[in-house]
């Protein structure tokens, strides 16, 4: 894997393991588990890309980074639903107006846990 694939690879593991601990916790902060579980989507879009020597743009939309890794991962076009249930995640529930429930939360963490497995299993990482 390349230096900075490696970087992605690690930033997402760091958003997955943030998700996990806020989800354990007592405190209902469901906005940090929706927050961290599209980033660590994200950041597997974007490691998976720079592993293959795609160039991406600077971007938190995740079905433009589908759309720029399919040519290489064919298999994860069925992935686009459940990526466009993320999308609100990344930036609108960050500010006042738009909150996560509980429902998705665990929704969220559901579709990041089963994506983040996909997608290491595509790039060998078991």
């Amino acid at each position: 894997m390349t230096p900075i694939a490696a970087e992605w690879l690690q930033k997402a593991e760091e958003d997955y393991a943030v998700a996990q601990w806020v989800a354990a916790s007592p405190t209902a902060a469901f906005n940090a588990i929706c927050f961290h579980c599209q980033q660590c989507v994200e950041k597997y879009l974007k490691c998976r890309l720079q592993e293959a020597g795609i160039p991406f743009a600077r971007t938190h939309d995740l079905e433009v980074l589908l759309d720029t890794v399919l040519p290489v991962e064919p298999g994860w076009a069925p992935l686009r639903p459940q990526l466009k249930f993320l999308r609100p995640f990344s930036t609108e529930t960050r500010y006042p107006g738009v909150s996560a429930s509980a429902d998705d939360a665990r929704e969220v963490m559901q579709i990041c846990t089963g994506m983040r497995r996909t997608m290491r299993d595509s790039m060998g990482l078991g």
